[in-house]
């Protein structure tokens, strides 16, 4: 299949292009060339900035594909965009969401007909995506337009863009740093392997039973707040000092009634997104401890699991990384990128948190 790929060159996209190459496809991407990620020789590039649709017609106007994945469309207009210019030019298009969609709830594993958010609590990030899916499975409904949702959660792996997610956790056990665990570690969270995720997606590709169809994309396991920590202290070799943050503490900094030094997150948001509102940047710092999906939602110690079971059922899919795997393949980028000696991270919210659970 000659493929379309919108984004490609950062982390889930070039895993991506990496992939469909490695599958035998053609492959095209379409971005502003402003990221450093190499793609393999014959993969054809496009330079435009979506955000002008001026510049997307010139580039693709007239050009057809077998599938596109869309990486990158955050807002509706972007999806409104590709559905001018590529209805009845493609064969399938994969656009690609986020957990961060789907309401609180004790009823697990989440699966795709579950409940959204779109009250107070959500971020326009999660909005603009539900805006998008709801564009795209109205023209499948309406004209038959061949649109499937990749749901994509907390992932994982070598060329991450967010180096407050893995590489912090690293970070701190090179640097014999305490490491912050909220409540008593036993809530459970998900990840899903980048690599594991791209084979999602060229798993979907060209299969009808996939249109209008939403999918989770995230890992067969899970693993516990402390879990996670004893994980990256095995493959590391390093014996962590545990804080436990007691759990009033945590309902306080939750909720909004104690606050902490949130810095500024700016550059680890979508650039794209509006800018966040205070509440929603402390709690992205408190996602900085143990990686977690959709903390502005959940409540900080619920479960939060996705269930997998429709990607495997209609396209074959197993991911192949257990969290542990994840965890050993990245330590292994992560010294070979010499991130262990140059990476930095601004670590003073969690000193200034030790020093009130120690006060």
């Amino acid at each position: 299949m000659h493929v379309l790929v919108m984004g490609g060159t950062q982390f889930n996209g070039l895993a991506l292009v990496h992939e469909l190459v490695y599958q035998g496809h053609r492959v095209t991407i379409v971005n502003r060339g402003q990221s450093k990620g190499v793609v393999p020789n014959s993969v054809e590039r496009l330079y435009a900035d979506r955000t002008k649709p001026e510049q997307m017609r010139d580039v693709l106007k007239g050009r057809s594909f077998d599938a596109i994945v869309d990486l990158s469309a955050y807002q509706l207009p972007d999806v409104q965009l590709m559905h001018e210019l590529f209805a009845g030019r493609t064969g399938h298009y994969v656009f690609a969401s986020s957990t961060l969609i789907y309401a609180q709830t004790g009823l697990l594993p989440i699966t795709e007909q579950h409940p959204v958010e779109t009250g107070p609590r959500q971020a326009d990030y999660a909005l603009g995506k539900l805006a998008c899916e709801a564009f795209l499975m109205q023209k499948h409904r309406e004209e038959g337009f061949p649109a499937s949702v990749g749901v994509l959660s907390m992932v994982f792996g070598p060329n991450n863009i967010i180096a407050d997610r893995e590489q912090r956790m690293f970070l701190r056990m090179v640097q014999n740093r305490p490491v912050l665990i909220p409540g008593d570690g036993t809530t459970l969270g998900q990840i899903g392997h980048v690599e594991d995720c791209a084979r999602a997606f060229v798993a979907m590709l060209g299969k009808p039973i996939t249109f209008g169809k939403r999918y989770n994309i995230v890992s067969d396991d899970y693993y516990s707040d402390e879990g996670y920590v004893d994980t990256f202290a095995q493959v590391t070799g390093v014996t962590p000092q545990k804080i436990f943050i007691p759990h009033t503490l945590m309902d306080d900094l939750w909720s909004g009634k104690v606050e902490l030094n949130i810095g500024d997150i700016n550059a680890a948001i979508d650039t794209r997104s509006s800018p966040a509102d205070k509440r929603l940047m402390a709690l992205f710092n408190l996602t900085k401890l143990i990686q977690r999906s959709g903390f502005n939602i959940h409540h900080w110690n619920r479960n939060v699991i996705y269930s997998v079971e429709r990607l495997k059922e209609d396209t074959g899919w197993r991911p192949r990384y257990t969290f542990s795997g994840a965890v050993e393949q990245t330590w292994e980028w992560f010294c070979q990128q010499g991130l262990d000696k140059t990476l930095q991270c601004d670590f003073a919210f969690e000193d200034e948190l030790i020093r009130m659970i120690q006060s």
